[in-house]
């Protein structure tokens, strides 16, 4: 662990990251100078209770002079690197740090990463359920929910970290050393917070810039771009593959239309389950599956405890989660799909006509790419910010109508919708138009639908 004792550490925004970041610089003997621009009822508790502990915080503005005097500065990851706070301190060449870079230096465990573009979070969260199924003490978090930094300071600590790294945490990464890791899928996304596809895909890959040859990778063997993230970085790879079998010389995991099934390096095949008994919907799924059963392998769990582990599969909240069934029509929740790769998977794990509700704020991609994945689609609902840009880019292709927000949204799909259908909400946008996160705007969808059956 490196020493804090007798540093400062800025911490810019107190939101969830954040005030973790916070709480563990100074329970590790550093001096804290936190800031947000946001001064409301929220912003304002944690600022009392990082004061209790002894930190200095200032709401509504950002002290350039004082965060250039820390020896660190964490950023909150929805602080993209052109915002004036942080380009104040690149300037000025000062260190910064991501809360997944800050939290690592400070981790008595080690960690098995997660990155890509979609599929993350469920192959995170399913990583971690193998894993604590087989006895081992070892939380989901990063990305997903729970910072780093609060296990950091755990006591005693895991056994291991399963972490999901976004592209936001990477970006700021120096050290950040995965034991294991693995790249669920490479597509655009969050091009208004990186600037091009190249800088997203350049944040991805530090999360192999410190690799050995001990390490050891899983990558998706039908997905070029994802497949070659790693690049040159020393470490074993496994593949996962799902349309066609595991090439020779290949060791990873495949499923052959019935079984899914593992391939070691040295040649030796074993059976995980039928799919039949894996209990969770679409073939993205089954992918997510058996990356998550390669990563607890590789990381010491029984082959049983693994079977085990996957025949109690759960879909995480907002990704693909029925929510109702009201008068014949299926209401799910994908909350979780905040970009067009995203929202494409969840069409294409649809098995009735759907009525899509796609909107929110946009993130710099080109909407017409959805155009060709639209056969089950019956009819488009657009909402919020991005609501005429959808509308416009999909003139033609099915019909499309545009209201305000997602509550008008979800008004409009009763209407529309019949019995047999599906209502998907999978926006392929950011939720920050209206809500303070994707969890958010599910969790309001979802008790929006309720409140026709009260």
């Amino acid at each position: 662990m490196e020493p804090l004792a007798g540093r400062t550490i800025g911490i810019v925004g107190l939101a969830r990251s954040g005030r973790a970041a916070a709480r563990l610089a100074l329970a590790r003997g550093a001096r804290v100078y936190a800031s947000d621009l946001a001064d409301t009822e929220a912003t304002r508790a944690v600022a009392a209770e990082l004061e209790a502990l002894g930190a200095t915080v200032e709401l509504g503005r950002h002290d350039d002079a004082r965060l250039a005097a820390c020896d660190w500065v964490v950023p909150s990851p929805g602080i993209p690197p052109h915002a004036p706070v942080l380009r104040a301190l690149q300037a000025l060449g000062r260190p910064i740090l991501s809360e997944l870079e800050f939290a690592f230096r400070q981790l008595a465990c080690p960690v098995i990463a997660i990155t890509g573009t979609n599929g993350k979070t469920t192959t995170t969260s399913w990583t971690a359920h193998l894993l604590q199924g087989a006895g081992l003490r070892a939380p989901a978090c990063g990305n997903i929910g729970l910072p780093l930094s609060e296990v950091a300071l755990a006591d005693p600590a895991p056994d291991l970290a399963v972490v999901e790294a976004s592209s936001f945490q990477l970006h700021w990464t120096e050290r950040f050393a995965p034991r294991w890791g693995a790249v669920t899928s490479l597509a655009p996304d969050h091009l208004d917070w990186h600037g091009s596809f190249e800088a997203y895909v350049a944040a991805k890959a530090r999360m192999f810039a410190n690799a050995d040859p001990a390490c050891a990778w899983v990558l998706p063997g039908e997905d070029p771009r994802a497949r070659a993230l790693p690049g040159n970085a020393p470490g074993h790879r496994f593949y996962v593959y799902l349309e066609r079998p595991l090439p020779a010389g290949e060791a990873g995991a495949a499923w052959d239309g019935e079984e899914l099934r593992l391939r070691w390096a040295d040649g030796r095949w074993e059976t995980l389950l039928p799919r039949a008994e894996l209990p969770v919907l679409g073939r993205h799924n089954v992918a997510n599956a058996l990356m998550a059963a390669l990563l607890a392998c590789l990381a010491g769990a029984p082959l049983e405890a693994v079977r085990q582990g996957l025949r109690t599969l759960a879909p995480p909240p907002h990704r693909l989660q029925p929510v109702a069934t009201i008068d014949g029509v299926l209401w799910i929740d994908d909350s979780k799909a905040t970009n067009i790769a995203a929202t494409r998977v969840a069409l294409a794990a649809m098995d009735r006509p759907v009525v899509l509700l796609l909107g929110g704020r946009p993130k710099g991609e080109d909407f017409g790419a959805l155009r060709d994945a639209l056969g089950s689609v019956r009819e488009v609902i657009a909402f919020g910010e991005a609501g005429p840009q959808i509308a416009t880019a999909l003139d033609g292709a099915v019909p499309v109508t545009v209201v305000p927000a997602l509550r008008a949204a979800v008004e409009e799909a009763r209407r529309r919708a019949r019995p047999g259908d599906a209502v998907l909400l999978a926006p392929a946008c950011a939720s920050f138009d209206e809500f303070s996160s994707y969890e958010e705007r599910g969790e309001k969808f979802a008790a929006w639908v309720r409140e026709a059956v009260r």
